[in-house]
């Protein structure tokens, strides 16, 4: 087995990582073809790939240490520019433009360095960094850039064959070992990018230098291989192969398996032929005369020509499959106008247009399966059939689904490229490992997050749920935690760890987080409310002690006397304790919201709220009366216009309508209040002393029942846990 430079071992593990559940069993593209003699045909050893344990992805050459020289007059500038601004892609471009300009080779390494940290599928970028290296001699420098930019972006056809024509350039072939390094790198390029659309040029260049290298066998493989690939020009590769065949004698193109099978059969239908057209030329022989015999071990050119002809039956077969499949995803690759990466937004039609394709390859997938499932059990019930025959047709329907699966996952790639900024293909992507291989899809969560979008907080907190539910609660808490330290200021980063800890059976560690977060925000009133409430509901639902919530909620009042749902959480929280014994603690709440600067709606309601109360749990009569008389005094402080907003006839809308006159219109065909008194309203207290709080009281006895009162309530006013979790 060859032993690989650490570079493009490291490289080749990446490859096998990423695509080895398709590729154990696929068959496209295939292992890389036998390297034949001309005189047995037998195979000779093949390079594969390493197993070296020390793959590991490498890093950029960073700038030497040691080399001295100011740096060009403006670079700190555009550095200090790029750095204060590390999202605004001009900056950058500014800075790689002038250290190019100057002909500097340190500042150009430097910026190349920083700028390709931040945006690694600049992949033209990449080729400038190996030719910057290589103009200064640093040829082994300049192959380690290109393994590195392949790393990051292994789709780019053309970052491949700037590698592999670095490394013809370089290499000396007389060496024994390079002829093997270049087809492994060649093998490296067409597992990782061989099925893109656009992939012709490096087929087209593996081809030609196993021809030149004068293994024409293996050209044949090669061509072999991608006339399975519906690409762009696929029919060119079918006419190569037909004036491959043509150019070449057959024993030498093809492997020594197959010309013995299509030469047996084409010497049995010449002598089938040969013996039709001797009975009909019998009689005309005169006698004792035989027909001259083909010597043996020699083939006639008619016999090549019969061999050619059947080569390219087969082959026609195979074309005319993969040129459905062409013609299958034509209009889809036709859509995709920018196929690069770029930080300019993609328009909608572009970004329909890569759903559609993904959605159209997944339901090619999944009707392949099916199918596949449904000829399994089509074997099983065949009684006649024989383990030893079944057992192949099973191997090419598990073969099949891997090869479906690996176009799949390198579409989800080539999109990845092209829309590298949207979170919603890295979900999707994530979505489809994550049931075939938890680790994938880690490995794609960790690209998106500290890569492309780490600034982005929806697909972290989607990561972070995901190691939770795959049970690595301390890679959830650092993917958090890592989160709100760079974008500090999202209340939902703090509550998503509350939460991760209470789950995990932590609830001391959730009441400090929440304890924290509001010792922090007094600065903010509104956000010490929101954390207060949080704090309170917590320590009165999970840790039994409304004491210390209704402390938290009482100090938080001090700070925003005027902020109606820190007073509704407290009056909900004595709402919930002994009716008898909370009674008081519930009437003091409602004084201290009416004492509040509270909008006169607000106060209305919580009036309502503590009437009710008394209604359905005081033990004297004495007291309802004298809370409905304050409630009766509240209304004739707030006015008519405060009572309709009490009884709900008031709605945006309506208020809307004010200016144009709609509003007194309305009231001018509305009936006397005199006449008519809402269902809802207790009615005006009656002349007698006697009777008026009789009359009032009975009036209200079905009053605090009606449906808008019932519904009124504090529902998720702060909207904060819309998207809580990843789409499932």
């Amino acid at each position: 087995m060859e032993t690989y430079p650490k570079s493009e071992s490291g490289l080749r593990c990446i490859f096998n990582a990423s695509l080895s559940t398709a590729m154990e069993a696929a068959e496209v593209p295939t292992p890389p073809p036998p390297e034949m003699s001309n005189e047995d045909r037998s195979a000779a050893v093949v390079a594969e790939p390493s197993g070296d344990p020390d793959c590991v992805a490498v890093s950029l050459p960073a700038a030497a240490e040691d080399e001295d020289g100011a740096m060009p007059a403006d670079f700190e500038r555009l550095w200090e520019a790029a750095h204060d601004s590390p999202h605004d892609f001009a900056s950058w471009t500014d800075l790689l433009q002038y250290c190019e300009q100057e002909g500097h080779h340190v500042a150009s390494r430097r910026a190349l360095v920083a700028f390709l940290a931040r945006y690694p599928l600049c992949y033209g970028y990449w080729k400038k960094f190996a030719d910057l290296e290589r103009r200064a001699g640093n040829n082994d420098k300049a192959a380690e850039v290109c393994v590195q930019g392949l790393h990051s972006i292994p789709l780019s056809v053309d970052l491949w064959i700037h590698y592999i024509n670095l490394l013809l350039g370089t290499l000396d072939m007389n060496l024994i070992e390079s002829p093997k390094r270049i087809r492994s790198v060649f093998e490296d390029a067409v597992v990782a990018a061989g099925l893109d659309f656009h992939s012709d040029r490096l087929w087209d260049l593996y081809v030609e230098w196993e021809k030149e290298q004068g293994n024409v066998g293996n050209a044949t493989a090669v061509l072999d291989r991608v006339l399975k690939v519906p690409t762009q020009l696929y029919n060119t590769h079918y006419e190569k192969f037909k004036a491959h065949l043509s150019s070449h004698e057959p024993k030498e193109v093809l492997s020594l398996e197959e010309y013995e099978e299509v030469r047996a059969f084409c010497r049995e239908s010449q002598k089938v032929e040969r013996a039709e057209q001797a009975k009909e030329k019998e009689e005309e022989r005169p006698p004792g005369e035989e027909e001259p015999a083909t010597p043996e071990g020699t083939d006639s050119e008619e016999l090549m020509q019969r061999i050619r002809e059947q080569v390219l039956l087969r082959r026609d077969k195979v074309y005319q499959e993969n040129e459905d499949e062409v013609r299958k995803r034509w209009n889809f690759e036709d859509a995709i106008k920018r196929p690069y990466f770029h930080v300019r937004l993609l328009d909608h039609a572009q970004l329909r247009g890569w759903h559609s394709y993904l959605d159209w390859e997944l339901a090619q997938l999944n009707t392949d399966t099916q199918a596949n499932k449904d000829a399994n059990e089509s074997d099983t019930d065949v009684k006649d059939a024989t383990e030893d025959t079944a057992q192949p047709r099973q191997e090419t329907q598990e073969t099949a689904g891997a090869r479906d699966d690996h176009r799949v996952r390198v579409l989800f790639e080539r999109c990845l490229i092209a829309c590298a900024l949207y979170e919603e293909f890295w979900t999707r992507y994530i979505q489809y490992l994550e049931p075939l291989s938890v680790d994938e899809a880690r490995a794609v969560y960790k690209r998106a997050c500290e890569i492309h979008l780490p600034s982005r907080p929806n697909i972290h907190m989607q990561r972070a749920t995901f190691e939770e539910k795959h049970g690595d609660l301390a890679e959830a808490r650092r993917v958090l935690e890592a989160l709100e330290k760079n974008t500090p200021g999202l209340a939902v980063v703090r509550l998503r760890r509350a939460a991760l800890e209470r789950r995990a059976g932590q609830l001391e560690r959730s009441e400090a987080l929440l304890q924290e977060a509001v010792a922090q925000s007094k600065e903010k009133p509104t956000l010490h409310a929101f954390y207060s409430i949080k704090l309170a509901r917590l320590l009165l639902k999970l840790g039994r002690n409304p004491s210390r919530a209704r402390s938290v909620l009482q100090e938080a009042l001090e700070i925003s006397p005027d902020n109606d749902k820190l007073h509704l959480n407290l009056f909900e929280l004595e709402l919930e304790g002994e009716p008898l014994s909370s009674a008081k603690a519930v009437q003091e709440c409602v004084t201290r919201a009416l004492a509040a600067p509270l909008a006169s709606h607000t106060k209305l309601r919580f009036s309502q709220r503590g009437l009710q109360f008394a209604e359905e749990y005081s033990d004297s009569i004495k007291s309802v009366m004298s809370v409905y008389e304050e409630h009766q005094k509240l209304l004739k402080e707030l006015g008519g216009t405060k009572r309709e907003a009490e009884n709900g006839d008031e709605d945006p809308e309506k208020k809307s309508k004010d200016d144009d006159g709609s509003a007194a219109d309305a009231s001018a065909q509305a009936p006397d209040a005199t006449t008519h008194t809402p269902i809802t309203t207790p009615p005006p207290q009656a002349m007698s002393t006697d009777t008026s709080g009789q009359a009032g009281y009975g009036a209200y006895s079905n009053w605090y029942q009606q449906q808008q009162y019932c519904s009124y309530g504090y529902q998720n006013a702060w909207n904060y846990n819309q998207g809580y979790y990843p789409p499932s």
